[in-house]
């Protein structure tokens, strides 16, 4: 398969932080992909790039039959360790979203977080959604906008590392809906819908402390480079961030584009 060496490389990346830190700025966005779904007792629900398991929880704490899948390894470890201390029957493995092992057909509800947007290949994302949903199946997908916060930090990033290998998407294209349509339309009816998700914390230091300790990708980078860059990285990623300081505090807007789909 193709970008082999390059998911390894993200399988890596995304175990190193924890990342549950990050996922409890999220769980408004959490909260909307569950009510857009809606899970039922009985119902097959599938979380692609679940992380460390928030959707999954929300589904199976709903009654749904759920599936997590993460290419972290260290992620579904920390998932599997949550759902056991809730309580909750959740399946989690560690998968590909481009190549899923799972049969045709076989789930009622797909959803995504901020997830399936990192891998590489597109095209292949959108082929297995449409595989792996039933007929009146629906699937909701929440990605970053090429505007959001996050496209920015992304941006503060690149400046330290080398290009991407050629043919891997922009991950932010997913929160385009011209680009989504291209993807997806064929095999769904679509509907979106904008949002956004400031993260609210007291400094871009504080931003700074929680990214490089649990968001795998600036834990990595910052960690390979040498102290005057890393230093160089902490000031721009501080500066960026301090911008959007609001009464005291900061309100770094992080919009998303909320894919909704019945399939076809």
């Amino acid at each position: 398969m193709p970008f082999e060496e390059l998911k390894e490389r993200h399988a890596a990346v995304w175990s190193a932080g924890p990342y549950q830190g990050i996922t409890e700025t999220l769980t408004d966005i959490h909260a909307e992909v569950i009510d857009r779904l809606r899970p039922e007792p009985g119902q097959r629900f599938l979380d692609l790039a679940c992380g460390t398991g928030a959707v999954a929880e929300l589904a199976a704490a709903a009654g749904a039959d759920v599936v997590g899948i993460d290419l972290a390894p260290a992620l579904i470890e920390q998932a599997r360790g949550r759902a056991e201390e809730r309580g909750l029957k959740i399946d989690y493995r560690v998968g590909d979203v481009e190549a899923l092992e799972l049969e045709d057909a076989s789930f009622d509800r797909v959803s995504s977080t901020c997830g399936v947007m990192f891998a590489p290949d597109h095209p292949a994302i959108a082929r297995e959604l449409a595989r792996v949903a039933r007929p009146d199946g629906r699937i909701a997908l929440a990605c970053w906008t090429p505007e959001s916060g996050l496209a920015q930090v992304f941006g503060v990033m690149r400046e330290f590392q080398p290009p991407p290998p050629p043919g891997v998407g922009n991950q932010f294209d997913w929160g385009r809906e011209d680009y989504v349509r291209d993807l997806l339309d064929g095999d769904f009816e679509l509907e979106f819908e904008s949002g956004d998700s400031p993260l609210e914390l007291e400094s871009g230091e504080a931003v700074w402390e929680l990214f490089s300790h649990d968001y795998g990708p600036t834990k990595v980078l910052a960690d390979s480079l040498d102290d005057d860059k890393r230093e160089e990285l902490h000031r721009n990623f501080v500066e960026l961030h301090e911008r959007s300081r609001v009464n005291g505090g900061l309100h770094f807007s992080r919009t998303y584009l909320l894919t909704v789909g019945t399939r076809r």
